[in-house]
């Protein structure tokens, strides 16, 4: 998967060779340019989540909600996700937490709970690509918005501890 700093020079992504294994290719809108990402992302959402383990050739969801709202210290939004994981049969209570910090030009730095920077987000053209390294493992992850309450998320993940592929949906709730 390549870079948006790549795209906008002209160069095409290259293809993870791995990617032809990936379940089913999922054809996606043209995108839908954002000029402010906080102010778009604002509120709740629903989430429609598929998760592929790629080794082990299983596959589970999730369904939730996501809120982005004003973080109480007043440094930007809390993006705060909960709902049920579907994994083997079983059901269980998934929760996540970020900080999504804007920036004056409409981009954001999204970090984890405790802080860490996690990833920049660019919602101007209406897609944007981002990476993260976490231990020996590497998280590609490609934001798409398709319109004014819609978006989808994918993130590729590879590396010794796991090879997954997580596909979410996210509608905007009221």
């Amino acid at each position: 998967m390549g870079s948006e700093p790549d795209r906008r020079r002209g160069r095409e992504p290259q293809q993870d060779p791995e990617q032809d294994a990936v379940p089913g290719p999922v054809a996606e809108p043209s995108p839908y340019p954002v000029p402010d990402a906080a102010a778009y992302l604002s509120g709740r959402w629903s989430i429609e989540r598929t998760v592929y383990d790629l080794r082990a050739g299983t596959e589970g969801g999730f369904r939730g909600t996501a809120e982005f709202r004003t973080d109480p210290a007043g440094d930007g939004l809390l993006h705060f996700e909960e709902g049920r994981l579907n994994w083997g049969g079983t059901q269980y209570p998934a929760s996540r937490t970020l900080w999504l910090r804007p920036r004056p030009d409409g981009t954001a730095e999204v970090d984890f709970a405790d802080g860490r920077p996690f990833h920049d987000l660019d919602l101007r053209t209406g897609r944007w690509s981002a990476v993260h390294p976490c231990a020996a493992d590497r998280y590609a992850g490609c934001f798409t918005v398709t319109g004014p309450d819609t978006w989808h998320l994918e993130w590729r993940v590879g590396g010794p501890a796991k090879e997954q592929l997580l596909r979410s949906e996210y509608r905007r709730l009221g």
